[in-house]
């Protein structure tokens, strides 16, 4: 008895594992997965790794080259700004801010779509009709536009950027899951515990949200990607973090008036932002054409 139930177990369980062997699979995949971590170990591990504080200036070392350029010093391999901050010391602890936004924005964006699309798609009814039309307003909006306006309203900063994205951000998954519900609600195994007494909330949590999760994360995953390049953009316009934090987005606008003297201020920042999100976008890929049936053989 207990070795049949430990092979239906085994079974159950063996979708999700071979997923992840197929994900793993793909060299491409694997390779975006290890930079992407790379980026996270950066970030936690900045204070011991960055070879110099990253706000400190010197003005003496202003607009000082990379090293491999004459007149560059090893010790500021990527060169210093316009104050003479270390460029690779505030690029390391500007990955502290883009993943710590880009993480916090989509779990909690995550969560609240999840919660609003359940209700909606499951409840049905003025729940659905209410959560719809509040998800085709959100949408009809530019998100770059959208964003801009709310933090020329409430005012630059951390804790402000994250409830800005959040605002617009949980409408994705909210959607995703409201579609995964509609067509779950329907199935067997939701009707067995609908005539067992089962309540809507131990349905939606129980029965239904761990079978959809998989789209879910996958969606997540992009659009963390997305994320990034928006809090890029807001702090490159000046209504992101506020100096003299470090920002990629910013350290980039940092260099705009340097650019044919000192192409060094912009371009590190730049390409910084370029491999995270090339990184991220590339294993979002694999882990749709790994969790999708579609895109199996």
């Amino acid at each position: 008895m207990s070795e049949t139930i430990s092979k239906i177990y085994v079974e159950d369980k063996s979708p999700l594992r071979q997923n992840l062997k197929l994900f793993l699979s793909s060299k491409l995949s694997a390779l975006a997965t290890a930079f992407v971590f790379l980026f996270v170990g950066m970030a936690i591990f900045a204070p011991w790794i960055a070879p110099h504080d990253a706000n400190e200036t010197d003005l003496f070392l202003r607009l000082q080259p990379p090293a491999w350029i004459e007149g560059g010093d090893i010790s500021y391999l990527l060169g210093c700004d316009g104050l003479g901050r270390d460029i690779l010391s505030r690029i390391i602890y500007g990955a502290r801010i883009s993943i710590f936004i880009g993480v916090a924005v989509i779990v909690i964006a995550t969560g609240i779509g999840i919660i609003a699309g359940l209700s909606s798609g499951y409840l049905r009814g003025w729940v659905d009709i209410t959560i719809s039309r509040l998800v085709d307003i959100l949408l009809g909006f530019p998100y770059l536009i959208f964003a801009i306006a709310l933090i020329a309203m409430i005012g630059p900063g951390l804790q402000n950027i994250i409830l800005v994205l959040v605002y617009k951000e949980w409408v994705i998954p909210c959607r995703v899951v409201r579609g995964e519900t509609l067509a779950a609600r329907e199935v067997e195994y939701v009707e067995a515990a609908r005539a067992l007494g089962g309540s809507s909330l131990h349905i939606m949590l129980r029965e239904i949200l761990p079978n959809i999760l998989s789209p879910v994360i996958v969606v997540s995953t992009i659009r963390m990607a997305h994320v990034i390049i928006l809090e890029a953009s807001l702090s490159f316009l000046g209504l992101g973090v506020q100096p003299p934090t470090a920002s990629w987005g910013s350290m980039v606008a940092d260099g705009r008036e340097f650019m044919l003297e000192a192409w060094w201020v912009s371009t590190f920042p730049g390409l910084a932002i370029l491999l995270l999100v090339l990184a991220i976008n590339v294993a979002s890929q694999g882990l749709r054409d790994a969790f999708d049936p579609k895109f199996h053989d």
